[in-house]
């Protein structure tokens, strides 16, 4: 929050071509300065620092210190910090901190999901043609070659929004909207926390061919009521 809206904030490109400022570098730089004093022998998977430590114990912690740079870069206040934990290849822990918004998110295997100390569910509503549908851009969709599933989609839909982020997922979470989906190249740490909150809080988080994973580069949250159907939407022959 310190540079959030700096004048002088330092934003350069990485190889990917994406925004970094010195924001998300510091704020991974503390955290893993504080798992290094609290879970020494924990490995660590950060995406401005790589992989770090061994897995004793089956244990690593993935981090994305600023999900939304993009937005933090142009004073846009929905972005946030994700944490998660993964023990023996399944996560367990999960949390999304956002500041700039006052909110914080979390989750934990078998102890339900929570916005600011408070128990959250998803959804109950159990037809496409009744949800609230979230995505990140239509570019994103058209570079993967599923712009015209995803506009069949939302055009089923009741009410289509671009939240985009973490945020569409969080408010898969508490209910807030029924599908979130995004595509093109997400890294596992854009992934790991909104899972487990998503998940904990009665919904499914899955890649587009419905499979547990966190790795494809895509994901849907929905309420779970949805979840077929919006996977049989992106379904290709």
């Amino acid at each position: 929050m310190g540079r959030f809206r700096a004048t002088d904030l330092v934003v350069e490109t990485k190889p990917d071509l994406t925004p970094v400022t010195e924001a998300d570098r510091a704020v991974e730089e503390m955290l893993r300065s504080r798992l290094a004093e609290a879970r020494p022998d924990d490995a660590i998977l950060g995406e401005e620092f790589g992989t770090t430590g061994e897995q004793q114990g089956g244990r690593r912690w993935i981090i994305d210190p600023i999900d939304g740079t993009k937005g933090y870069a142009r004073g846009i206040p929905v972005w946030a910090t994700l944490i998660a934990l993964e023990v023996e290849g399944d996560l367990v822990a999960g949390v999304v901190s956002a500041p700039a918004l006052g909110a914080r998110w979390s989750g934990a295997a078998g102890l339900g999901a929570y916005r600011d100390g408070q128990p959250i569910s998803v959804s109950q509503v159990a037809r496409i043609e009744d949800a609230h549908l979230a995505y990140d851009s239509v570019d994103a969709f058209e570079s993967v070659g599923l712009d015209a599933e995803f506009l069949a989609l939302a055009r089923r839909c009741w009410r289509v929004r671009g939240f985009g982020d973490f945020w569409a997922h969080v408010m898969v979470a508490d209910g807030s909207i029924d599908i979130a989906v995004e595509v093109g190249g997400l890294a596992v740490w854009d992934i790991a926390a909104v899972k487990v909150v998503v998940e904990q809080a009665g919904g499914r988080c899955t890649d587009l061919r419905g499979d547990a994973r966190i790795d494809t580069g895509d994901v849907i949250s929905s309420n779970g009521l949805v979840h077929d159907d919006v996977v049989a939407a992106f379904a290709r022959d």
